[in-house]
């Protein structure tokens, strides 16, 4: 299950979240078409990419913010830059340019010393955008928990899209990476759950007070829980697939 588009497109122009997506891409094509092979990638990433004993042990930091803008692949990138795509430009639209971009940067430095927290001694490189990526959905979600979200379901070989509100579709996601946290070792790598569990709870954290200088629950009554502008309609399609009667 994931999300492929919101119903509120951002009343302005979302400048901050088009420059994270254009300087993200140009980062991974700059040194995945240039580097010769996948030990000179991990090369690259020890170097560059966040290195939880680097930090403790070494007090090597530039990893904490490089490390934001770093894929593993094709799909990794992808899959951030849709849920950036996704929920970045109501946030900013909210926020504001500037703010949007601190507000960032600080749920991205949060994801990373959670992971750091988590596993201090690990020599496992984390990189990629989503801890940063998870600031902004705990940001989205508590600023228009209403909002209503299509999601693509699939199951084997089919697949139908959904609309939920924010709530459901981020509530789940957070579960199910809190769980995977408390469930996974910290030393098999793989997915950095801590940082996405982290920069999410950071993202609340940011958000609260621009949340309450609106009036907290009055802010709520006044958008309903939705982005402040016009509701954009997404018709989903009956499936073209027969369907056979139970008797």
């Amino acid at each position: 299950m994931f999300p492929i588009r919101d119903h509120n497109p951002s009343g302005r122009t979302p400048y901050v979240t088009y420059a994270l997506l254009i300087a993200n891409i140009a980062v991974f094509l700059g040194y995945w078409l240039t580097l010769p092979d996948e030990r000179a990638i991990n090369g690259f990433f020890m170097t560059w990419g966040l290195v939880p004993a680097a930090v403790t042990e070494g007090g090597v930091w530039h990893g904490v913010l490089t490390s934001m803008f770093l894929h593993g692949g094709w799909a990794h990138l992808a899959g951030n830059m849709l849920f950036l795509w996704i929920f970045g430009d109501n946030l900013e639209d909210i926020m504001g340019h500037v703010r949007f971009a601190l507000f960032y940067i600080g749920a991205g430095l949060a994801a990373a010393a959670m992971q750091v927290a988590a596993d201090p001694h690990s020599l496992i490189p984390m990189v990629g955008a989503s801890g940063a990526i998870a600031g902004v959905m705990g940001g989205y979600l508590l600023l228009f928990p209403r909002a209503r979200v299509d999601v693509m379901v699939i199951f084997i070989v089919f697949f139908k899209v959904f609309a939920v509100p924010a709530w459901a579709m981020l509530g789940l996601w957070f579960g199910l990476q809190l769980f995977s946290s408390l469930a996974t070792p910290t030393d098999m790598g793989g997915v950095a759950y801590w940082a996405h569990t982290g920069g999410f709870l950071a993202g609340l954290v940011l958000t609260l007070p621009f949340w309450l200088s609106r009036g907290g629950p009055a802010f709520w009554s006044r958008t309903h829980g939705l982005p402040p502008h016009p509701e954009t309609s997404y018709p989903l399609a009956r499936s073209r697939i027969p369907k056979v009667p139970r008797k």
